[in-house]
């Protein structure tokens, strides 16, 4: 089977080819992601009429330029599908609509996609990974714990009370100055700091449950710069950077721990800890929960760096288990969801 996909939900424009043509297996012909990065860092953030000009004017692009490396065109795909939920309305409604376009234009069906789906079916595109599983979906705007059954079938056991980790990981940055988007840049900067030179919170560390808290975490770092003389030093800077890193990763680290104990009571033995989302590209957060997975005899997947933010591949992964699983194409008049659990 082959689909083609496209992913607009905030502010990565791409596309993907994606089969799972016998022999070779699954794979990924081509993909494009083209990061709107350098519009958005004057405002420190995603603007959605800035993003969704820019997948205006970008989406053909990719489409074209997936269409010459795979050598493939429309008459060989079996499906096109889209974002169409959760993100920002109107990328998601510039996806979406170029995606029915192709539909109608070529007689495919058309799929539309969950993102969140993308994300938590993306690791079976990366590895032989089989349901059930319990995957730690991390990114800017998500933070949820899932006991992943089967294609549809997702058990939500925990979220964020407040902000999501990524979006922790970026107002930090905000406050230690750093570049827009401040995740990868925070990584960066701890490389140079000490983990444990400032005592900063764990929340709910301890505490029964699968839920996610970060505010309070951003808030302590936010006091700890107003104790200091300013300006921050550089080195001051990456300590910090050092020991948030570490707080939120041991944050993550013991929930999982909570996440884990459940699965085992409720699927009767240890099984896959998987880690999908944009923050899961973030090395020192990885490590934390390949240690925790083990300690808890927990085989432990994370999602390869190209897949782990926003892309297309995943959405069209996601699309084709549907379909293989005798799921239904999407009417065209299936409507975006900027909130879709």
């Amino acid at each position: 089977m082959h689909v083609f996909a496209i992913e607009t939900s905030c502010d990565e424009t791409a596309a993907a080819w994606v089969d799972s043509a016998q022999p070779l297996g699954k794979r990924i012909l081509a993909q494009c992601v083209r990061s709107q990065i350098p519009l958005h860092q004057a405002n420190q953030g995603v603007v959605p009429e800035i993003a969704a000009r820019a997948h205006l004017e970008w989406l053909p692009l990719a489409v074209q330029q997936v269409m010459d490396e795979s050598g493939q065109d429309l008459d060989r795909v079996d499906a096109i599908a889209a974002t169409t939920g959760p993100g920002l309305i109107g990328g998601l409604t510039v996806g979406t609509s170029f995606a029915k376009s192709l539909s109608l234009a070529s007689g495919k069906p058309f799929v539309a996609v969950n993102h969140l789906a993308g994300h938590a079916l993306s690791l079976r595109l990366s590895h032989d990974l089989r349901f059930p599983y319990l995957l730690l979906l991390v990114s800017g705007g998500h933070c949820q714990v899932l006991a992943v059954e089967g294609v549809g079938r997702y058990r939500r056991w925990g979220t964020t009370i407040d902000d999501a980790v990524g979006e922790a990981f970026d107002k930090v940055g905000r406050l230690l100055d750093l570049p827009y988007p401040g995740g990868p840049h925070l990584e960066a900067l701890a490389e140079d700091g000490d983990p444990q030179a400032f005592a900063l919170p764990r929340p709910l560390r301890g505490q029964p449950g699968c839920d996610f808290s970060f505010s309070g975490l951003k808030t302590a770092v936010r006091r700890q710069i107003e104790q200091l003389d300013a300006p921050l030093t550089r080195s001051q800077r990456a300590d910090l950077a050092a020991s948030f890193q570490a707080a939120a990763a041991e944050s993550l680290a013991d929930r999982a721990r909570q996440a884990m104990i459940r699965f085992r009571a409720e699927y009767g033995g240890p099984g896959v800890l998987a880690v999908a989302g944009g923050v899961a590209a973030n090395q020192s957060i990885r490590t934390a929960l390949a240690q925790e997975a083990a300690a808890a005899d927990f085989a432990y997947a994370a999602a390869p760096l190209a897949l782990c933010g926003d892309n297309a591949a995943m959405i069209a992964w996601a699309a084709l288990e549907q379909l293989e699983a005798g799921g239904s194409a999407s009417p065209l008049d299936t409507l975006c969801r900027p909130r879709w659990p």
